[in-house]
């Protein structure tokens, strides 16, 4: 396998989008305009060997710094397989405007990063449905509650699916679109037919530095900017939301630290927004000892992390087992990119949606952390808020 890197000005004259790159059967993985887009399909590799492949392509390039790289998911259950995709053309772009575009082997680019059309509005009827009834989320709410009320967990994270299907294809470009409108500051994702917006960076590698974002703890966004600053301060003020907090950063900084010459973090959680929710966030980076671990290793020793599993890690994952009622499978894994030289960023994989092969159908899943002081129709009802992430961009009359 070869691959060339050139400059974007050098390939095109106009830099296309990253959405309209990735369309709807592309890949994608982007915040704020800044990220990676790739369509077709190279070659497909494990995510453990990702980076020695990667590592193995005969690499034409004239951009300082950059080497070929690959997208995609890790599942939620830990030490599951998880697949990379090397795209058969990426584009990229960094946070310090350089662009560049690579292709695999006689790929011609220019034909490749035609513009794409925009996604046209299509009226259709929607169902949206559960798999799982609601009585089993709340008998699974109020099992975890009890196990932490025993001093048989810490935390334990209950999720819950539901289904939208349509009488037409849905458009996954079209939900990228709106999803760029309404989640621009989220890590937008497009992986073989799994699609999101996820707020919460997992971690990320860059050289030496390290950096990290963990989320816990949610209230809702009501449209009024005094309620939303009332309800973030009765977010910052709640006992059962701080501890389950700092269960999850206490866990994501003992997990680093090891790889660490320093790891430095907020001294107080801050509120980070988005469209319908807002969550108590910590910022954390430091400087990994080198030789370092590529950001791969630390995807699996991070995921899940307490902010979709729980604590200890163990026991909770046997209680989502047994009590949840459906397999997770993408959804509270992580998704992202890597390159040859070990670099990259990863979220996790939450606000987000796993469309079917003949885009028909959609599975939508929510959960939230369940800690002594959690009440199943209050977790219920934080649950239905994370869905409009996904729900809003989905369904369009």
């Amino acid at each position: 396998m070869r691959a060339t890197t050139r400059r974007l000005d050098e390939v095109v004259d106009v830099a296309p989008d990253l959405n309209s790159v990735a369309a709807g059967d592309g890949y994608l993985f982007v915040r704020d305009g800044v990220g990676v887009a790739g369509r077709g399909v190279a070659r497909r590799v494990g995510v453990d060997e990702a980076v020695d492949v990667l590592a193995t392509i005969e690499h034409d390039s004239t951009v300082d710094g950059v080497t070929p790289l690959a997208l995609g998911s890790v599942p939620f259950s830990p030490g599951t397989d998880g697949e990379l995709v090397i795209p058969t053309i990426t584009v990229a772009k960094r946070g310090d405007g350089t662009q560049w575009v690579t292709w695999i082997d006689d790929v011609d680019p220019v034909a490749e990063l035609a513009a794409m059309p925009d996604p046209v509005p299509v009226a259709t009827n929607y169902t949206l449905g559960s798999t799982s009834p609601t009585e089993v989320y709340l008998d699974a709410v109020a099992s975890a509650r009890d196990a932490v009320r025993a001093g048989e967990l810490t935390k334990a994270v209950i999720a819950r699916p539901i289904t939208v299907t349509a009488d037409v294809p849905m458009d996954v470009h079209a939900v990228l679109q709106r999803l760029k409108g309404s989640f621009g500051s989220s890590y937008r994702y497009s992986i073989d037919g799994f699609v999101g917006a996820s707020p919460e960076l997992l971690v990320e590698v860059s050289g030496a530095v390290v950096r990290s974002h963990p989320l816990a703890g949610t209230t809702r966004r009501t449209g009024d900017a005094a309620n939303d600053r009332a309800l973030a301060a009765e977010l910052q003020a709640s006992k059962k939301n701080q501890i389950e907090h700092r269960i999850v950063i206490d866990v994501v900084h003992d997990t680093l630290l090891p790889w660490a010459s320093y790891l430095d973090w907020e001294p107080e959680p801050s509120i980070v927004s988005v469209a319908n929710v807002q969550h108590l966030g910590t910022r954390m980076e430091g400087m990994l000892s080198q030789p370092g671990p590529s950001v791969i290793e630390l995807v699996r020793a991070l995921s899940p992390t307490p902010a979709l599993g729980g604590h200890p890690r163990r026991e909770a994952l046997e209680l989502i087992a047994a009590v949840e009622g459906f397999e997770r499978g993408r959804y509270g894994g992580a998704v992202g990119w890597v390159d040859a030289s070990g670099d990259g960023t990863w979220a996790v994989a939450i606000r987000c949606a796993e469309f079917s092969d003949d885009r028909l159908s959609a599975r939508l899943v929510a959960g939230g952390g369940i800690v002594a002081d959690s009440e199943p129709l209050a977790e219920l009802a934080e649950t239905q808020a994370k869905f409009q992430a996904m729900l809003s961009a989905i369904v369009r009359p």
